[in-house]
Parts: structure tokens; C-alpha cells; sequence
């Protein structure tokens, strides 16, 4: 079995047309980009663009914009190897509108049906969604037949027994492979971290320990990156919460009362669950921040991260430490992307191991930094640019989009 990947997402893609032109509506619009997207989709490519294996389990049509897809995921550096065509469908493509800081409407045409409704739980490579050290799923996913039933079968594999990987290093000499060895070591782990200070950080089976200190970053430069922890790598089920009524056919002018109901069996096989306060709200029917990350604590994972925009961000540990971020500033452009951006970086500094106020400092960072420029998918920082805005304090106006 190859090394597992560091991250697989599993759900939506498709073609974002974007205006290159802001605050005009579309019907005045002459210029557009075009770009890939599709929240899971630009969550692997956050992840990648900060240095990890990364892969999407989704489906296009069979036409010229899927051939696009394939070829941005491999310039993206995102293994498009469950990737695969459904000719009966069109690959979906979005408009939106950029009315900065906060009107950025979409326009999704996913119909008759989109193709990444279409993965089927029978031809999931489930040894690969063991094996994955994160395995990131969304809401969206659950909203239709096939997609649902094999989301969740996916994250019932992941529920089993965890995958048995033979210790693999890097050339730098870091673990980076798949291990289990059962409660007894899972404790000596947890038990080693907590005495060394580094708590708020994921052991290898995906349990979280939390720490009192308002998850203070360890020590060092101001907005510096610390070390990744030693010992073994964790292993870490994301559920994000992702609402988007309009694909829910009858719930879309509803309460998300149905959504809930599959909302609360993601939930139960979910370590880590991160959502704004609208889709916390249709995950639990609780809208203040400290009471959804109570209610989705409750429903299974280890971690509620709480997105909360002008508010910063909220997360909470079940043990009930917490680490609650003011947002970074930064000159709005386009803020669609944003939350990708925070995906893909809480992915990395989960893995990283490090405390939980940091790793949320530093998504909010990498969001920051896509809300600064134009598009989504193609604007996803790099290590360096997340670093320098940490030890800035704020995002420097973009010069032009990133490559």
C-alpha cells in the first residue's frame, strides 16, 4: 500500500467564472476568469499549496470543462486519481458577483444534477479513506442519493479499525505514516505531550487534548511557525458543515430540519467539525457561538471550530478549553474563498500537531489572505505568505492575484 495522503477531501467541484471586475453586477460584467472550485476541491488545493499530499475524491462530466479540472488539480499539485466522469451530466459551473467587503452573491447551474452528487459507495477506495491522516467531508455531500450514502459510508470506514501502515520517515526524518498501536499507546502519547506543554494537539488515533492557556503559540518570533510534534501522526475526520440550501430540493426554503437529521450521523463520526454560525445553526438549531460548539461537541467530535467573521473564530475543545481568535485585518476583495483557505491551513497545522490557538491564527491568516484577492482556487497562500502576515499582524493590499 503507497504512503497515505495527508489530506483527501470528498464532495463538490466544478468551474467558478468569476468577474474580473469588481462591484458591477453581472449583467454588466465583460470580463471573467476562469477558475476551479468547489469547496472540497479548493480545500485540497489550500493543503497542497502549504505542502501536503493531497487528493479529491469527486466526479465532472464528461466534456471540455472536466478536462479543465483534471488539469488544474495536477497544476495544483492534488491527485486527481478518484476523479472520474459521469457522461450523463454537464461538469457544474458558478457566477458570482463582488460587491466588497461582504455582498459576494453566487449562481451555481448544477442541473438536471451535478456529477459529484453521482460518487457511489461501491467504488470508493476505502483503504485509501482509512489511511488518510485527514479525511475532509462536507454537507453538501449528504444532500442527495448516491453522494450520501457514500459519504457516510466513508466515514464509517473511517470509524473502523484504523489502517496499519508500516513506519515510513521523510528525508528530513519526521514520521509521516499511519500507525496504530492501540489505547495503551494512544495514553503514553497523549501523557507525554501534556507533560511537555504541548496540549491542544491531535494524538495519532485523532483525539484532541486541550489546553487552558487560550492556546497560546509556542515560543518564538512573533507569527513564526513552530515545529511539528514529534511522535506519531494523527488521524483526523473533518466534517464541514457546508450549507447550501438551494441543493437540498425541498429544504431549500425550509429549516434544514431533514439536513439536520443527516447533519447528526456525519456528526457522530466526525473528530473535528468547523462551520460558520448559519451552518451551526442547521447542524444543532443553536446560533450562539458557544452553544453550537457545545451542541456539535455533544453530537460526537473531539473539536467545534465556529467560524464567526467579523468575530473571529471560536473552538472548543469536548474537555471545554477553548481558543477564541479575533480575525486578522485585512481590505476585503472577494471573500468566497476565504473558508477554503482556513480548511486547507486547519488541515496543516492539525498535522502539524501544533496548540489550537495557533492553528487557528494561522487559518485565519491563510483566509485573510484569499479575501484580499480576486479569486479563489489560484489565490491560496503559501507557507511564507501566511507567515508574514502573522508577523505583520494584517494582510498587505494585493499588488495582483496570486499565480
Amino acid at each position: 500500500m503507497p504512503e497515505p495522503y495527508d489530506v483527501i477531501t470528498m464532495g463538490r467541484i466544478g468551474v467558478d467564472i468569476y468577474p474580473l471586475q469588481t462591484g458591477v453586477p453581472l449583467a454588466r460584467v465583460e470580463t471573467f476568469g476562469k477558475f476551479l472550485g468547489g469547496s472540497p476541491s479548493n480545500v485540497a488545493v489550500a493543503a497542497a499549496r502549504l505542502g501536503r499530499r493531497t487528493a479529491v475524491i469527486t466526479r465532472t462530466g464528461r466534456d471540455a470543462f472536466g478536462d479543465y479540472l483534471h488539469q488544474a488539480l495536477g497544476e495544483f499539485g492534488v491527485d486527481d486519481r478518484w476523479v472520474s466522469a459521469v457522461p450523463e451530466y454537464p461538469t457544474p459551473v458558478t457566477f458570482c458577483e463582488i460587491f466588497p467587503p461582504d455582498h459576494f452573491p453566487l449562481y451555481f447551474y448544477r442541473q438536471p444534477k451535478a456529477p459529484d452528487l453521482e460518487i457511489r459507495g461501491e467504488e470508493l477506495d476505502l483503504d485509501a479513506v482509512r489511511a488518510a491522516r485527514v479525511f475532509w467531508m462536507t454537507g453538501t455531500g449528504l444532500c442527495a442519493e448516491p453522494s450520501r450514502t457514500a459519504t457516510l459510508t466513508a466515514l464509517r470506514a473511517r470509524a473502523e479499525r484504523p489502517y496499519r501502515h508500516a513506519r515510513a520517515e521523510t528525508e528530513d526524518g519526521r514520521d509521516r505514516a499511519e500507525t496504530e498501536d492501540g489505547r495503551a499507546r494512544r495514553a503514553e502519547t497523549e501523557d507525554s505531550r501534556a507533560r511537555a506543554g504541548t496540549g491542544g494537539t491531535f494524538a495519532h488515533d485523532g483525539t484532541l487534548g486541550g489546553r487552558t492557556d487560550g492556546g497560546a503559540p509556542a515560543a518564538g518570533p512573533a507569527g513564526s511557525r513552530p515545529p511539528e510534534s514529534p511522535g506519531p501522526p494523527p488521524r483526523i475526520t473533518v466534517f464541514d458543515l457546508d450549507w447550501r440550501p438551494m441543493f437540498w430540493g425541498e429544504q431549500k426554503d425550509g429549516d434544514g430540519e431533514a439536513a439536520r437529521a443527516h447533519y447528526r450521523e456525519a456528526l457522530a463520526h466526525a473528530t473535528v467539525a468547523v462551520g460558520n454560525l448559519d451552518e451551526c445553526e442547521i447542524a444543532t438549531g443553536e446560533r450562539d457561538p458557544r452553544a453550537a460548539a457545545a451542541a456539535l461537541l455533544a453530537a460526537g467530535p473531539e473539536l467545534a471550530v465556529v467560524k464567526q467573521g467579523p468575530g473571529g473564530v471560536l473552538a472548543v475543545h469536548r474537555d471545554g478549553t477553548t481558543a477564541e481568535i479575533p480575525p486578522l485585518p485585512v481590505d476585503v476583495v472577494n471573500g468566497l474563498g476565504a473558508g477554503d483557505a482556513f480548511g486547507g491551513a486547519l488541515c496543516h497545522g492539525l498535522l502539524a500537531g501544533w496548540d489550537t490557538g495557533h492553528v487557528m491564527r494561522y487559518a485565519n491568516a491563510a483566509g485573510a489572505i484569499v479575501a484580499s484577492r480576486l479569486a479563489c482556487s489560484s489565490a491560496m497562500p503559501f507557507p511564507h505568505e501566511v507567515e508574514q502576515a502573522l508577523a505583520e499582524g494584517l494582510v498587505a493590499p494585493a499588488t495582483g492575484d496570486a499565480p
